[in-house]
């Protein structure tokens, strides 16, 4: 099974910015789409944005404008990238990688990587 490894989180004041990154653990050719999921404490996971094969982003009313999710395909791994800016506080959460890989778009998640914007 594919390993996803979320890097980029942190603390940061409102209005700043981060960037989130994940990368596969190996080279794979049949991932589909790639998601940005997140969990604030006491919510549930949400799905944040979403780009999939043919490069079409989704993203959820509330971070449009602010976020922006890529992918891309460097030295055989796939990555997935999400530039976060004007950030505030209700984007406080701990955000997850996921990818859908092969026919039956299995889930492949990571452990997640924290992000606090407090001032």
């Amino acid at each position: 099974q594919v390993q996803l490894v979320e890097s980029g989180g942190g603390l940061v004041q409102p209005g700043g910015s981060l960037t989130l990154s994940c990368a596969a653990s190996r080279t794979l050719f049949n991932i589909n789409s790639m998601s940005w999921y997140r969990q604030a404490p006491g919510k549930e996971r949400e799905l944040v944005a979403s780009v999939g094969t043919g490069g079409t982003t989704n993203y959820i009313d509330s971070v449009m404008g602010r976020f922006t999710i890529s992918r891309d395909y460097v030295k055989n791994k796939n990555t997935l990238s999400l530039q976060m800016n004007s950030l505030k506080p209700e984007d406080t959460a701990i955000y997850y990688c996921n990818a859908k890989i092969g026919i039956y778009d299995l889930d492949s998640w990571g452990k997640g990587t924290l992000v606090t914007v407090s001032s």
